[in-house]
């Protein structure tokens, strides 16, 4: 275990005592079952009980690790993780398929993590990214480099969803987010020229032409919109 490892998993500790039961690292810096020192780390804390008392005690912990550039930790009671794996399949399924469990027991080794509500919240979560980058859409109409940067950010956040509409159609889900919007693009029969023009978005390349930002955002929607309605039918 590296060393911020270390040290974060020290302070949790110290901090909670016998109420910690499980720190478990998961997501894109533990891809392959290494973990990738210069990616953002995502935790998932575990404790027996959870009061304003125990999260103001952990906020030096939690400040510090963000400062290292990483996401704030993700807080739940052993008996949350129990009631709500039904209520966030998406967030439960992502965490329990790349994981390593760096303190305690792992919490997901016995958890029985529900799918009956995986296409309603697909199907909420795309529908909510459509709307904001829509909305967001409207900030940006005037400069095709902020456009185009909006469709790259946009498209990490979709190909997180993506994922998991492949699973529910009975696919292989990649976890490399290129392939797996790739992949999906395939079976849906999507223009995956869209999606590849986005993907090698550089902020250091040659200025967009603001007829073809437009444009990709234009047939982008397009895209993401089928998908939508694929969800929808399911």
């Amino acid at each position: 275990m590296a060393d911020e490892l270390k040290n974060f998993v020290s302070a949790l500790t110290e901090t909670h005592g016998e109420n910690l039961k499980s720190v478990v690292l998961y997501g894109s810096s533990v891809v392959g079952g290494l973990v990738d020192d210069e990616a953002p780390k995502r935790v998932l804390v575990v404790l027996d009980h959870i009061t304003p008392t125990d999260l103001k005690a952990a906020n030096p912990v939690a400040e510090e690790w963000r400062m290292e550039g990483n996401p704030l930790p993700v807080y739940f009671t052993s008996e949350e993780m129990t009631d709500a794996a039904d209520v966030f399949p998406v967030e439960f399924i992502d965490m329990s398929e790349v994981r390593h469990v760096l303190y305690g027991k792992d919490p997901f080794e016995t958890l029985d993590i529900g799918t009956h509500n995986l296409r309603h919240q697909l199907e909420y979560e795309l529908r909510g990214k459509l709307i904001r980058l829509r909305r967001l859409y409207m900030t940006v109409t005037h400069n095709p480099n902020r456009l185009a940067e909006l469709m790259s950010n946009s498209l990490d956040s979709f190909a997180v969803l993506f994922r998991h509409v492949l699973a529910m159609l009975g696919s292989e889900a990649p976890f490399e987010k290129r392939e797996c919007v790739m992949r999906l693009a395939d079976q849906l029969k999507l223009d995956k020229k869209i999606f590849a023009r986005i993907f090698d978005y550089s902020p250091d390349e040659e200025t967009w032409l603001e007829t073809e930002a437009e444009e990709t955002f234009a047939a982008y929607l397009a895209q993401v919109e089928r998908v939508i309605k694929v969800v929808d039918k399911e």
